[in-house]
């Protein structure tokens, strides 16, 4: 039985052995590539060592500061140190009553109060300090105003004449050569008129002619009694400077006056039958 087998074997050994050799190499066989041999590993420990820390380092402890308050105390503060006035230049301050109201005229001043007339020669309230003072004050566009007047109204006139000489007139009037202190202008408004005030070493003088007729109205004296005649009242008008005491920035301006300028003799038709 164990002989069968093995012939049995031995034939199919030699059956497979004619068509596939299990042992032979192959002519397209290429070799398994030879690997490095892996490096020896260092055995791991059994543990970890722990980490070496450094030391915790000591801190300065934080300074204790005070409670704010719970109010700013206000601070102290020194008083206004108190000046001396100032000098007045050897005239006192003028003091300003009220300004007169919108749309009503002005008083009449005293000095106009028992005449008939629009200017006044002499003026016992005349602000002589005041203006004295404005003056020294706003010299400077004073001068200019007033060169500007007497340029054109008194310098080539009548600045400077005081008399007249014996003059025959158709009627009879009354002329002379004035400086008023007061006069109402062309508004009808009472202004103080610069007169005799000094201004460093200038004077400052406004001087017009006026003429006023004594019988305005009546026949004409030396006009024949066949023509019809009347005497006539003519006026002209004047520039002057004036004071204006309630304009605090400049009180001084340049106004117009209607002022009697000439008694003129008007004649009219012949009359035969007269």
């Amino acid at each position: 039985m164990a002989l069968r087998f093995v012939v049995s074997l031995a034939l199919v050994a030699m059956i497979v052995g004619e068509h596939v050799n299990p042992y032979s190499i192959p002519s397209e066989y290429t070799p398994r590539p030879t690997y490095p041999t892996r490096p020896p590993y260092k055995p791991q420990p059994t543990y970890r060592p722990k980490p070496t820390y450094r030391p915790k380092p000591t801190y300065t402890p934080r300074p204790t500061y005070p409670p704010k308050p719970t109010y700013t105390p206000k601070p102290t503060y020194t008083p206004r140190p108190t000046y001396p006035p100032q000098p007045t230049y050897g005239h006192p301050t003028p003091t300003y009553g009220p300004p007169p109201a919108y749309g009503h005229q002005p008083v009449k001043p005293s000095c106009a109060a028992a005449t008939t007339k629009t200017w006044c020669l002499e003026d016992k309230e005349y602000p002589s300090y005041e203006l004295q003072a404005a003056a020294h004050q706003h010299k400077d566009k004073l001068l200019t105003l007033y060169a500007d007047v007497a340029e054109l109204d008194t310098a080539h006139s009548v600045d400077g004449l005081k008399t007249h000489y014996d003059e025959t007139y158709l009627c009879p009037s009354e002329t002379q050569y004035v400086r008023p202190l007061r006069a109402q202008n062309t508004d009808g408004k009472w202004r103080v008129i610069v007169n005799n005030i000094k201004v460093d070493y200038l004077t400052l003088t406004q001087t017009t002619r006026i003429e006023e007729c004594l019988n305005p109205g009546h026949a004409c004296p030396l006009v024949p009694v066949c023509y019809e005649s009347k005497c006539l009242q003519k006026f002209i008008y004047h520039r002057f400077l004036v004071y204006d005491p309630y304009d605090q920035y400049f009180p001084f301006a340049i106004e117009t006056f209607k002022l009697p300028a000439s008694c003129d003799c008007l004649l009219g038709a012949f009359n035969l039958y007269h």
